[in-house]
């Protein structure tokens, strides 16, 4: 297949990155194969082939980290740190933040939660994935806002009413459900000004924008490397390293420990606290060829989606039975994620249409976001009623776009669509 190609300032064109089946044909109703058109790219994206390529480079001298005196160890050992250096790059974080290898986005704020000081108040929207709503030990959940800048001042006022003492704004980047992006900056000063730290739940965004923790203040990120086109069960806690040096070892074993006799001394750096047992160095490695892989394309990743979001978000609202779901409304800035109800159809069942009819693989459900699709659909004036929720309970499909999306996969979305709706 011959990449897609984005034209950059001076007129040099600049492939995107490969993925790995990109061409893989799928069965559909009625005989014969169809090219899958993969439009969910929010639960999983496909594996990039220079993280493919990197672990079949490292497979050969694959070993023991840390541990070992033998050349395969040593070879091992240095490509897991370097994969370490090239995240904390990727982030931009500050040279001396830690870098937690998890194995996903939920791993990762399971850990910080286990990690924050007893007593921190921490404040979260409900409009959260599960992974940033659910982990928190003592937390005020604000309602869903209407603005971003009401979300600015909700924060605000959460935390300025919160007790004394360590304080936690946990916050997503970009909405799993709508693609919206947040106004993190923003965010990051009021959590500040307040005395507190934020942590925020990039898993969305860092497949399609860059992030900066230094420029934009912040104090964690997490994300998961199955989203970022490497598929290899790691995820990541960046970030401020003095609640993690002073917490306990997220799992207890070897690794996390110093010296172990009559007591047990922890190790002191926060990695190797909270990376007990042998790592997934792997996924690591993967996790490090993707990231250097995207930090040289943005230019040509976000022209394309941007393309091909506004084909499809056009399209859709040619669709009269066809409403999209958004927290801020149609011009709120977004990454390639799109939720949608269909009238007169279940979610599921529009799911499995467009897969077993069209060769479209799309996700139906609440997306890990119950609470935010419950609200977005309430707002629609659906709850209960009509739509997708119909026999299936506050539901929705979504459409979510990556490196392998074509304009003929939203156009067979669209075309799809329109067949089931009689338009």
């Amino acid at each position: 297949m011959t990449p897609a190609v984005t034209r950059a300032e001076g007129g040099r064109v600049r492939p995107l990155p490969r993925i790995i089946g990109a061409d893989v044909p799928v069965p559909v109703k009625g005989g014969g194969h169809v090219p899958y058109a993969n439009l969910d790219y929010a639960a999983s994206a496909p594996c990039l082939e220079a993280a493919h390529e990197a672990v079949a480079r490292a497979l050969p001298y694959y070993s023991s980290v840390h541990r070992g005196a033998g050349y395969a160890s040593q070879v091992t050992t240095r490509a897991y740190e370097e994969a370490r250096d090239a995240v904390r790059s990727f982030l931009g974080a500050w040279r001396r933040s830690a870098v937690v290898f998890t194995r996903n986005t939920t791993d990762a704020m399971n850990l910080l939660a286990h990690a924050v000081p007893r007593g921190t108040s921490v404040v979260v929207f409900e409009t959260e994935h599960h992974a940033s709503l659910l982990p928190w030990r003592r937390a005020v959940r604000l309602p869903a806002p209407a603005t971003p800048a009401e979300a600015i001042s909700a924060a605000d006022r959460a935390l300025r009413e919160s007790p004394i003492g360590s304080r936690l704004l946990v916050v997503t980047a970009a909405s799993n459900v709508t693609g919206e992006l947040w106004p993190v900056e923003e965010l990051a000063k009021v959590a500040h000004r307040n005395g507190a730290r934020i942590a925020v739940d990039a898993a969305q965004l860092v497949p399609h924008r860059p992030l900066d923790m230094t420029a934009l203040g912040l104090d964690y990120v997490a994300f998961s490397g199955h989203k970022l086109y490497a598929p290899f069960g790691t995820g990541v806690l960046a970030g401020r390293a003095d609640w993690l040096r002073a917490a306990e070892p997220y799992l207890k074993g070897g690794g996390a420990s110093a010296s172990v006799g009559r007591t047990t001394r922890w190790a002191a750096s926060a990695e190797q606290r909270h990376e007990a047992g042998s790592p997934n160095v792997l996924g690591a490695i993967a996790l490090a060829a993707a990231c250097a892989t995207l930090s040289g394309s943005w230019d040509a990743v976000r022209a394309r989606e941007e393309s091909l979001l506004g084909r499809l978000r056009a399209g859709l609202a040619e669709l009269p039975s066809v409403r999209e779901l958004t927290l801020w409304g149609d011009r709120a800035p977004r990454v390639g994620i799109v939720s949608f109800i269909v009238d007169g159809w279940n979610a599921s069942d529009v799911a499995l249409t467009l897969s077993e009819e069209y060769g479209v693989g799309v996700r139906d459900g609440r997306f890990c976001a119950h609470p935010l699709v419950r609200h977005l659909l309430d707002g629609d004036g659906r709850g209960d009623r009509a739509g997708c929720s119909a026999g299936g309970r506050d539901t929705a499909v979504r459409a979510s776009l990556g490196i392998g999306t074509s304009e003929e996969h939203v156009d067979r979305l669209l075309a799809a669509l329109a067949g089931l709706t009689g338009r």
